[in-house]
């Protein structure tokens, strides 16, 4: 919470990332395991809401549940989800993430993932959250990283995409702003790095702010 509060005091917008519970409720964690940060050998997806609560981070701070987060920024900055959703069974977790940002109309949040299926499930569901496909060719070949993408842009039918900063410049990202198709890039670190997002994207995910 220490990193969004700096971020809400910077007026920055924020990136998180968020897993669902045993019992569906949407946290801010980044990995499906909970040894790097914890020290306990629990996934995010085995334990109950009120068990996670009770976990201590190293910074002495607790888990952060989403709807947490979404009082704590109160619609003042905007809010970006990543809802990491690793397979077919999407709907517990976007409708958590929804229900959380339902109680706050009005406030700036869009949704993102790497899993198409969370883009349509927000596209049928929740139609006017704006929504985002994560992409990166990194450890792909060409042509299965260029199948995967078109696939991945029909199924999902997102918004915005939001592109490794390793991968650019590309002529995947070109075609999508030549029709009209934001794209960010993440996560930028260097001042090189700056450079070419602001050439090539139109938006990037930073970690802090002199990168």
């Amino acid at each position: 919470m220490a990193a969004f509060d700096a971020a809400i005091t910077a007026g920055f917008g924020i990136e998180c990332d968020a897993r669902a519970s045993r019992d569906g409720v949407a946290f801010l964690f980044h990995d499906a395991g909970m040894a790097r940060m914890t020290g306990r050998d629990d996934r995010i997806a085995a334990l109950d809401a009120v068990a996670i609560d009770a976990i201590t981070l190293p910074d002495g701070g607790t888990i952060p549940r989403l709807s947490g987060l979404l009082a704590r920024c109160g619609g003042r900055v905007p809010l970006l989800v990543e809802i990491k959703a690793p397979d077919r069974q999407v709907g517990p977790l976007c409708m958590s993430v929804a229900r959380a940002a339902d109680a706050w109309p009005g406030a700036p949040v869009a949704v993102m993932s790497f899993n198409p299926a969370v883009g349509r499930w927000f596209a049928r569901h929740r139609p006017a959250t704006v929504r985002g496909l994560v992409v990166t060719a990194q450890g792909k070949g060409v042509l299965r990283g260029r199948v995967e993408r078109t696939l991945a842009l029909l199924l999902a039918k997102p918004d915005f995409l939001a592109c490794d900063i390793r991968d650019l410049p590309s002529s995947f990202t070109r075609r999508a702003r030549a029709r009209g198709l934001p794209v960010l890039s993440w996560t930028v670190r260097t001042d090189a790095e700056r450079a070419r997002a602001s050439v090539h994207a139109d938006q990037m995910i930073f970690e802090r702010p002199h990168d």
